[in-house]
């Protein structure tokens, strides 16, 4: 039987650093944001932090890679000896990329390909290239992997605590996220991906303050005395993720924190200042 050697390839959604996968051995595939003057390539070359000086005014549109994008992907993958493709991919209720690196899939035959839709989004979905790729380093072969990631899908659960819904309408990106009438009443919703890989609320709670400790329970509710790996997502708001990861930590014994960070472009672009992220990853 000839020797396999996956690649373990992530879209940028899956809100991985880009230092991370290069360590980790994860293959990128960037997203683009598009402003006027140019057509920026998510978790390369745009800084996140660029989406939030521009807003309100500025609010650039998003895309996925072009199927010739995921082509010249393939090639070189397999000009570097890879025999197999494992692509990781955010939520195709959220997204087209999978369905995008699945139709190039098609087109390009030197590669066996199979395209995990991971129902979720940022973290929620990029944990699960972390896990793999670990996995792979493990020596675990393409159908088994497959397989065992098909059985880790509900192991993922990512809530975000959300100070405006505006962005996420903007991008019609909505989901079953019910409606909020309007910021005066200062209702904060937590949010999170549902079976099908949508956005629906899990809360709705008056006040940053009590929104953030409503954004804590879920996040302990879920975890329980399980063995998981945490990650904290910030939009625009490092202290308040910090102080998030601190009270997480401090409540959760077998949980191992894998790191907190600003979340990349086109996440921001979807959701605005303010955003709060906790994903746990079950039973690693």
């Amino acid at each position: 039987m000839a020797e396999e050697k996956i690649a373990i390839l992530m879209d940028s959604g899956g809100d991985l650093p880009y230092e991370l996968c290069q360590k980790e051995g994860i293959e990128f595939l960037p997203l683009h944001v598009i402003y006027p003057e140019k057509d920026y390539l998510d978790g390369v070359d745009i800084d996140p932090m660029v989406i939030y000086r521009r807003f309100p005014d500025e609010i650039p549109s998003t895309s996925t890679p072009s199927i010739q994008e995921v082509l010249d992907c393939f090639e070189s993958l397999h000009q570097r000896g890879f025999t197999h493709v494992i692509a990781i991919t955010i939520s195709s209720g959220l997204s087209s990329t999978g369905n995008t690196i699945a139709m190039a899939s098609k087109q390009y035959d030197k590669l066996k390909v199979h395209v995990f839709d991971s129902k979720n989004i940022s973290f929620g979905s990029g944990i699960f290239a972390l896990w793999a790729a670990r996995k792979n380093r493990e020596g675990v072969p393409f159908n088994e992997l497959v397989q065992m990631l098909e059985n880790k899908r509900h192991d993922s659960r990512i809530f975000f605590y959300m100070d405006t819904l505006k962005y996420l309408r903007h991008g019609g990106r909505i989901g079953k996220v019910s409606s909020i009438v309007g910021d005066a009443l200062h209702i904060k919703p937590i949010i999170s991906c549902n079976e099908e890989g949508v956005y629906y609320t899990v809360a709705k709670i008056r006040g940053q303050k009590v929104g953030k400790r409503r954004l804590l329970e879920e996040v302990l509710k879920t975890a329980g005395n399980a063995k998981c790996w945490i990650i904290v997502g910030e939009g625009n708001a490092h202290d308040e993720a910090v102080r998030m990861e601190q009270l997480v930590m401090s409540k959760l014994a077998n949980a191992t924190h894998l790191l907190t960070k600003q979340i990349t472009a086109t996440l921001a672009n979807n959701t605005g200042p303010g955003l709060i992220g906790v994903e746990v990853f079950l039973n690693p």
